[in-house]
């Protein structure tokens, strides 16, 4: 009620020149001083395109800046000239400032917009009607940056450093609306609320301030406090680097005018994009808000100018203002929607400098992150600050680029460097910022959680593990050797040449020597159709029981009284036996596969007992290849074709053909451990070393490689996440060389048993074998693949019709050959007795042995004669038909066929 008198009654004269009332009025307060904001405008031009000739700038002198004295102030301006709104330039300190600009504008409802470049002071509940606009950043705007930050490099464990100045309520509650629910698992360690009237010396703050372990810290407090604070933060030994502070609220306004030696080398601010302008910039960017607002109002309704305490200005008008391609829209609270803010920190030369943007929601950090790198980007010493060096391979350590848009690693990674080569005019080029994340950064994070650290991660310029090459150790172990990295961490095997230069930790992966194969793609060898059945039982079958059955049935018809021994004379004739050897097979072949074709039945009861034997014999055949065929028709074949390290294929190589293909990765403890085991097996497997375990894998699958050998656990998790699991590690995983990975320090580190403690932590807890389920499991196994239901395809069959078509072509050649003997090769053979034999084996020999070799031969009987001139008739059948139906019956279709020959044939058979 005392302002509201104030600003009722008090009616001061305004000292000023005179101004045309048509135009634009605002009022701009300021200190003793030259500030015509008309000649920025009139010098360098407006950089929101503002036509001052449109405005009055009406100047407010203050001669001092308290709370009284303000209101006064203007007290008389308002109630004595029309104005249509007020930019305040001076940093709004003070929370009791505040209060008066947003009561003074809910009051007048005259827009008010506060243009200092620190903090929005936090004024909760906001006076009803009032249009207090600040262009500094919030409380909950500050914290919602920070801990993009904090998430950003996975500083996920922090602690709330606050004295009770007003608003530290509100800047609790805003760090527990971003935590609580949150995914990423914020860890607040402790609230630490310091009462400093109360300590006068700081010996209490120091210890509240030692006794809270964490190494983030975010302090909320006012400038004369913060330097309270740091005093006390540097007297107890917490200031150093490995110490992160994060300045939040109204102290942010004056920090840069606190002594440098007095804040933390680890300081990082949220302030406003334009911290650096000048008052005049600022106080321009007011007055561009004011009018832009003042336009939006007078498209709609005359524009009003306050003259008293009450004027009806609508907030809404500054909702939607744009200025020099920006967003300068106001929320309800007078806060802006999107801000742009930045991030500055102290770099080692104690200036403030800009390592991160906040625009549009989205966070763009510099990288390094901090400003206390060097040239080389090495990080000054500090306790708790440790630099490790890692390198990439899957699923351990896994790295990605930085998102473009943001430039930031999504969540699960950590930002990590990776440094370039020079530049052709030998510069050093700035290290390229990478994502990092798998099963060891995991491990890493908690252990920097657990342990109580902070890190710098980068990635080994040469990509190796670590070998010793004449002297000089490389890789993530010469990093550690050589003091560069105080850690290294990936898949590091533990061996005893590495653990005489550095310090392991405990392993925490069981790994050693495996072997990885390529195994087939799933398509069934053309052969499969075979496969029920070794070949042993194949040769067997068809070879010699098969052709042992058939001569044996064919001896029992051949001496049985009523088989075809005793009527092998009438078997040349008409009506005889016609049962052969080759009959024999026959039967027997269509009673093995239960085929329905014509056959020729012994007559012998002893034959026929033989073939009743058989047929039960290939029932039992048949029954048992019907019933394995199914499964050896959809079975995928693996090519397990080592055992070993010994496998013979591994140390004699060349004993086979062609001679198997095995390599590794050199320079890493596989290698090594072959060359001092296999040193053979070492000179052979060096033609067939790859560069990496990809190039490995992909070589397996087109074959120029046969065996890939390296570490265990990466192959086993290569196997299991291949696609289309295409290659297996032998043995189900089978490991030689027993060993496991461990993470290396310098040797002597204090670090050792803090490490093994939080790893053996890890066992007992099984976040390892959470880990391991994360990160090493897949889809694919070693095992056997169930065999499931499913259609046969064409490759499923395709050794049947392979089959299929070599009997085809089998066909075509007897088909060829029957035909050449019967038109050729018979009339080369004469009639002897010696040829009855063959009708033993078939009765094609019956157009063998009645015919005779030559023309050129004595005839002895008319049934030759007649034979001889059949040869040149132009239908053969006729000389079967003499021999069948005897002589005279045929005689005169013989004198037929005669009449067909060619002119002049007869003439050569002189006999007739």
């Amino acid at each position: 009620m005392l302002l509201f008198a104030a600003l009722t009654t008090c009616s001061s004269p305004f000292l000023g020149d005179g101004e045309d009332a048509s135009k634009l009025s605002l009022g701009i307060p300021h200190r003793a001083g030259t500030l015509n904001i008309a000649v920025v405008f009139r010098l360098g031009g407006s950089p929101y395109h503002i036509d001052v000739k449109d405005v009055n700038i009406i100047h407010v002198v203050l001669n001092e800046t308290s709370p009284r004295s303000l209101i006064l102030r203007l007290c008389d301006v308002l109630s004595s000239l029309p104005i249509h709104g007020v930019v305040y330039e001076e940093e709004v300190t003070s929370r009791a400032v505040a209060q008066i600009l947003d009561f003074i504008s809910a009051q007048t409802s005259v827009p008010i917009v506060g243009v200092g470049g620190g903090a929005a002071l936090v004024h909760t509940p906001k006076e009803s009607g009032s249009t207090f606009l600040q262009l500094g950043s919030s409380t909950a705007q500050q914290l919602r940056v920070i801990f993009e930050v904090l998430e950003e490099y996975d500083w996920t464990s922090f602690s709330l450093v606050s004295t009770r100045h007003p608003g530290f309520e509100d800047f609790l509650s805003f760090v527990d609306a971003i935590t609580d629910g949150s995914f990423i698992g914020w860890e607040r360690r402790s609230v630490v609320l310091l009462n400093l009237t109360e300590d006068p010396g700081g010996a209490r703050t120091k210890r509240q301030l030692k006794e809270n372990g964490a190494q983030v810290r975010l302090l909320y407090c006012s400038k004369e406090e913060a330097d309270i604070v740091f005093r006390a933060a540097k007297g107890a030994g917490l200031a150093g680097p490995s110490y992160i502070w994060f300045a939040v609220g109204p102290s942010l306004s004056g920090l840069e005018y606190l002594a440098p030696e007095l804040l933390p080398l680890s300081l990082f601010v949220v302030r406003p994009a334009g911290w650096r302008d000048d008052v005049r910039r600022r106080t321009g960017r007011g007055v561009a808000i004011l009018t832009q607002g003042a336009m939006a109002m007078g498209l709609l309704e005359p524009i009003p100018a306050s003259t008293g305490c009450k004027a009806g200005t609508n907030p809404g008008y500054f909702s939607n203002i744009t200025l020099g391609g920006r967003d300068y829209s106001f929320n309800s609270d007078g806060y802006l929607v999107n801000p742009s803010l930045v991030v500055i920190a102290l770099n080692r030369e104690r200036n403030w400098e800009v390592v991160g943007n906040w625009d549009d929601g989205v966070l763009r950090m510099r990288y390094p992150f901090w400003s206390r790198y060097g040239t080389f980007l090495e990080p000054p010493d500090g306790s708790l600050h440790l630099r490790v060096a890692t390198l990439e391979e899957r699923p351990f350590v896994i790295v990605e680029g930085a998102d473009p848009a943001s430039g930031t690693c999504i969540r699960d990674s950590v930002p990590c460097r990776k440094q370039l080569n020079m530049s052709e005019s030998h510069e050093v080029v700035a290290p390229l910022k990478c994502c990092c994340k798998g099963f060891c950064i995991d491990i890493l994070k908690r252990l920097a959680k657990t342990v109580g650290f902070t890190y710098d991660l980068y990635l080994v310029t040469n990509g190796k593990h670590g070998k010793k090459i004449d002297g000089v150790w490389n890789g993530m172990i010469g990093e550690v050797v050589y003091r560069r990295a105080d850690m290294a961490i990936g898949s590091l095997t533990i061996n005893e040449e590495r653990s005489e230069v550095v310090d392991f930790s405990v392993p925490f992966v069981e790994t050693g020597i495996s072997v990885m194969v390529s195994r087939s793609n799933g398509t069934v060898s053309p052969s499969a159709f075979l496969e029920p059945y070794s070949p042993a039982v194949w040769v067997m079958m068809f070879v010699m029981c098969l052709t042992v059955v058939a001569v044996t049935v064919f001896i029992f018809e051949f001496f049985s009284p009523v088989g075809y021994n005793r009527s092998l004379a009438s078997g040349k004739k008409p009506g005889g036996s016609k049962f052969t050897i080759g009959k024999s097979i026959w039967l027997l072949w269509a009673l093995v596969f239960n085929n329905s074709v014509p056959v020729e039945n012994p007559r012998g009861t002893t034959s026929k007992i033989m073939v009743l034997i058989w047929a039960f014999f290939a029932v039992i055949f048949l029954a048992s290849y019907t019933a394995n065929l199914a499964a050896f028709m959809i079975q995928e074949e693996y090519i397990d074709t080592v055992s070993g390290l010994s496998d013979r294929k591994f140390q004699r190589p060349y004993d086979q053909y062609p001679p198997l293909k095995f390599g590794t990765v050199p320079n890493g403890s596989t290698e090594k451990n072959i060359r001092s085991n296999y040193p053979d097996m070492h000179q052979y497997m060096d033609k067939y070393n790859q560069k990496g375990v990809e190039e490995a894998i992909n070589n397996l699958k087109t074959g120029k490689l046969d065996a890939f050998i390296y570490d265990a656990a990466v192959l086993n998790y290569m196997a299991r996440k291949d696609e289309g699991c295409k290659v297996m590690t032998i043995g189900s995983g089978k490991v030689f060389a027993t060993t496991g990975y461990g993470i290396a320090l310098q040797k002597g580190s204090r670090w050792k048993r803090a490490v093994d403690l939080a790893l053996l932590q890890f066992v007992g807890d099984d976040e390892i074998e959470m880990l391991e389920r994360l990160w090493l499991s897949g889809i694919c196994h070693n095992d056997k693949i169930e065999v499931m239901s499913s259609k046969l395809d064409i490759d499923n069959m395709a050794g049947v019709f392979y089959m299929l078509l070599v009997a085809m072509g089998l066909s075509l050649l007897v088909f060829a050959w029957e035909h050449l003997i019967y038109w050729k090769l018979r009339h080369c053979m004469g009639h002897t007795g010696k040829l009855d034999f063959l009708l033993a084996f078939s009765r094609v020999s019956t157009c063998v042995v009645h015919v005779t070799s030559s023309h050129h031969f004595k005839l002895k009987s008319t049934k030759l004669l007649f034979l001889v001139f059949l040869f040149d008739c132009a239908d053969p059948y006729w000389k079967l038909e003499w021999e069948v139906r005897g002589e005279d019956s045929c005689l005169n279709e013989v004198l037929v066929q005669r009449s067909d020959l060619k002119p002049g044939a007869v003439t050569k058979f002189w006999w007739l």
